[in-house]
């Protein structure tokens, strides 16, 4: 670089001339070397200045990547993880559920579930106001999206379809409460309503920024999703399972699962998506997801260890489906926690939501006799809660974690806040589901009839066989 500045300088000073004075040549030399060295040097960072307002392309490659692999959490994994959990002539109406969903949530979310969930007109730091609560409808239909339109360092469009993929998954993982006896066009009306009732303005509380109800007046941490997608469906779960009442049979006859080979492949791709799930909540590509990947494998595989091994010594086998509800357990409690926690917080996680969830999964359960097929309470709920409490402790410097803000945090105080947010959470989505499932029950009933149950829904609500039963 110095000898190309020093090569073009001596060019400049040439081009005046051998008449020209030598103190007015030597002057022209340092101004011609000083403008060429300019122009060098500064073309870069004025290319840099120009490129400010476009996406990072790192940051949006693994958006990308980390949206596909939320979906790839929902369709297949999901539905193969509840599909092997049903008996046999309910597999088809569970695959069929989250394959719905991922349609109609889209739509529902492109229609006003953004604009609900991401408005921030009006919204003030420090102030609470409606808008703390939800979102406007100024984008609705997307309404100024464009492709130039930016969130942070990614294209706006890819921001959407990240979030769009959460909201998919959570009135899904819902479904696993009422699997194998909710009429179908009843799931469809609860879930459209429940994502904009009360999915939407949750994920505004939480994640929407200045003026925001959790994020910003309480001052609670939740990182991907530990309020908005797991407590929020585990309780609209439980307040599903207790309105449509028991299966047929439950608590008299057995009804193990058609296929663990299936739940297994299920939970391994929930595993694998759960990467993009929380790594992908930074928004970026940088340490912060690097620290949520590492953290999230480590609270999967402690709390998968630690349910094992309650299981082994409670009923002297330990079993796959016992390992793989672990996993899962440990993906639930690390999702609030994952952006501020450390290697030393998801042993802790892990190890505690493996305990937990695995007692309220079974002892809770079946003392309080309610019927939640598949554990949508049991392991999002509670492992949701469990999760949301030890962010709070865990976000601690001293005990590793990242603090908030990089500044060390009160650990009671802290705790406090997220107790505050779990409590809000389960008045919010425990009220206005049981508002929503009454009103769907009151138009075209929730249950399906006592032969169409017996039957399978598989036949009953879509006249197809999962599995040839001849």
């Amino acid at each position: 670089m110095q000898q190309r500045c020093a090569s073009l300088s001596a060019l400049f000073a040439a081009s005046f001339g051998s008449q020209a004075a030598p103190k007015r040549r030597a002057a022209y030399t340092r101004i011609g070397t000083l403008i060429v060295i300019l122009l060098i040097c500064g073309v870069p960072s004025l290319a840099m200045a120009q490129d400010a307002t476009a996406p990072d392309s790192g940051d949006t490659a693994w958006m990308l990547t980390s949206t596909a692999l939320v979906l790839f959490m929902t369709i297949p994994g999901l539905a193969l993880f509840y599909g092997g959990l049903v008996r046999v002539q309910n597999v088809l109406s569970v695959l069929m559920q989250c394959f719905a969903l991922t349609g109609l949530i889209t739509i529902v979310w492109i229609i006003c579930g953004y604009s609900l969930a991401f408005n921030t007109a009006g919204m003030e730091a420090g102030k609470i106001t409606l808008t703390s609560f939800v979102g406007g409808l100024g984008t609705m239909f997307l309404k100024g999206v464009g492709v130039d339109s930016l969130y942070g360092t990614i294209p706006e469009t890819v921001f959407i379809t990240f979030q769009l993929t959460f909201a998919i998954i959570t009135p899904a993982l819902i479904a696993g409460a009422f699997a194998e006896r909710m009429k179908f066009s009843a799931m469809l009306i609860f879930s459209i309503l429940w994502s904009i009732i009360v999915y939407a303005p949750l994920c505004h509380m939480a994640w929407s920024g200045d003026g925001s109800l959790f994020g910003d007046i309480i001052g609670a941490l939740d990182f991907a999703g530990g309020n908005v997608v797991h407590i929020n469906a585990g309780i609209a779960a439980l307040v599903a399972a207790i309105l449509v009442g028991k299966r047929i049979g439950y608590g008299t006859s057995a009804m193990p699962p058609h296929s663990l080979t299936l739940t297994v492949v299920g939970a391994s791709m929930l595993w694998v998506g759960w990467f993009g799930f929380n790594a992908g909540s930074a928004v970026a590509a940088d340490g912060a997801a690097g620290m949520a990947m590492l953290v999230t494998q480590i609270s999967t595989a402690t709390a998968a260890v630690a349910w094992m091994f309650v299981e082994w010594g409670k009923h002297g086998k330990p079993s796959a489906l016992g390992i793989v509800t672990g996993a899962v357990a440990g993906l639930v409690a690390i999702t609030p926690a994952s952006g501020s926690v450390g290697p030393i917080g998801a042993l802790a996680i892990g190890l505690v939501s493996g305990v937990v969830c695995f007692w309220g999964a079974t002892s809770l359960k079946s003392k309080l006799g309610y019927d939640d097929s598949l554990d949508a309470f049991g392991v999002h709920g509670i492992g949701g809660i469990v999760g949301a409490l030890l962010t709070g402790v865990f976000t601690a410097k001293v005990l590793g974690g990242a603090g908030v803000d990089g500044v060390e945090i009160n650990i009671g105080m802290q705790v406090w806040k997220q107790f505050l947010s779990i409590v809000v959470t389960i008045a919010w989505s425990g009220i206005l589901s049981f508002i929503i499932l009454k009103i769907v029950d009151a138009t075209v009933g929730l249950r399906v009839e006592e032969d169409d149950e017996r039957q399978g829904l598989d036949l009953s609500q879509h006249n197809e066989r999962g599995y040839n039963l001849s």
